[in-house]
């Protein structure tokens, strides 16, 4: 079947097909949090950057569906590459992972005389493989403490999560100028819009916020971190969320006793929206596209992805 013809279904002849379907090409979906509610529901394992890479680890079927972008199938290929890995959507990539290239990290090592090089996973895996070890917003602190004081510590790309993780570790990092563009337009405006719009509420950003907006917010913390964030504090009845659209749909879905609002409108990552259940179906159907890293560079950027894996302690 077509992909025209996969968008002329509705989502529940979508949900049946692509149930049949998992079935007989032996499939698992994992999905971002930042996905459209509908391409959620697929998720045999749902989260953020590092709970998917986890969860990569574990599949033992044959094919990962992964909807998310580019970075994130490449991760998973890398971490079980005896799975064929697909991408609903080969365009689905990520703008931050673009303001990185191998070589101009390696010249940034020479230039800083051979610092340790930490790298987000928000990051192509010819990039994963010129690094020392990877981390996500969610153990960024946990990496960063992990490594030797006497060592400078270069963190590619996103400057304002290695702001915000210098800022939680005391330590001096270099810092890469790249940045998501969801999260960079955030203001402190937004915040005192939000405090009025909404006087009581807890206000939790990404720390891929800009500094001064992760600086009057009540809390930061990674999209899991959020998630954990509001079952820890039933008691708190309002939130104020700074992240994608996504999450905010899920997290007011999952608590609609709740008042959930974005810390503003529109904050969209196009890339990630790109997936649509029908894409997941007709992707399926044909095995496309399957992700694939040159042997190469797998070795070096798996190496930097496990390290991240063994000091986190739950590989």
């Amino acid at each position: 079947m077509t992909l025209e013809k996969y968008q002329r279904l509705s989502d529940d002849e979508l949900y049946k097909k692509i149930s049949r379907l998992k079935e007989e090409r032996d499939a698992v979906f994992l999905v971002h949090n930042y996905q459209v509610l509908p391409v959620q529901r697929l998720a045999d394992f749902i989260g953020d950057s590092l709970a998917l890479a986890q969860a990569a680890v574990k599949v033992q079927v044959g094919t990962i569906v992964f909807c998310g972008v580019h970075f994130m199938a490449e991760s998973a290929k890398l971490l079980n590459p005896g799975k064929q890995v697909l991408l609903p959507d080969r365009g689905a990539g990520c703008p931050m992972a673009d303001m990185v290239t191998p070589e101009a990290l390696r010249q940034a090592r020479k230039r800083y005389n051979n610092p340790i090089v930490v790298t987000y996973v928000n990051s192509s895996a010819a990039v994963k493989a010129e690094s020392d070890i990877c981390c996500t917003s969610s153990n960024a602190v946990e990496i960063i403490n992990s490594l030797p004081s006497d060592r400078e510590i270069l963190f590619v790309p996103d400057k304002n999560l290695g702001s915000y993780v210098a800022k939680m570790t005391g330590r001096k990092l270099i810092l890469w100028p790249g940045y998501c563009y969801v999260h960079n337009r955030f203001t402190v405006q937004d915040i005192i819009n939000a405090r009025e719009e909404h006087p009581g509420a807890t206000v939790i950003v990404h720390p891929e916020c800009p500094p001064e907006v992760i600086e009057r917010a009540d809390m930061a913390a990674s999209t899991s971190g959020m998630v954990q964030a509001l079952k820890e504090h039933a008691e708190i009845s309002e939130w104020v969320i700074g992240t994608e659209d996504g999450l905010v749909e899920q997290l007011s879905a999952a608590n609609p006793q709740k008042g959930i609002y974005p810390l503003a409108v529109n904050a969209v990552c196009r890339n990630m929206k790109m997936i649509t259940l029908a894409k997941a179906a007709w992707a399926l159907e044909n095995q496309k596209y399957e992700i694939t890293v040159p042997d190469q560079v797998a070795t070096k950027a798996r190496l930097a992805l496990e390290r991240m894996l063994e000091v986190s302690g739950r590989k």
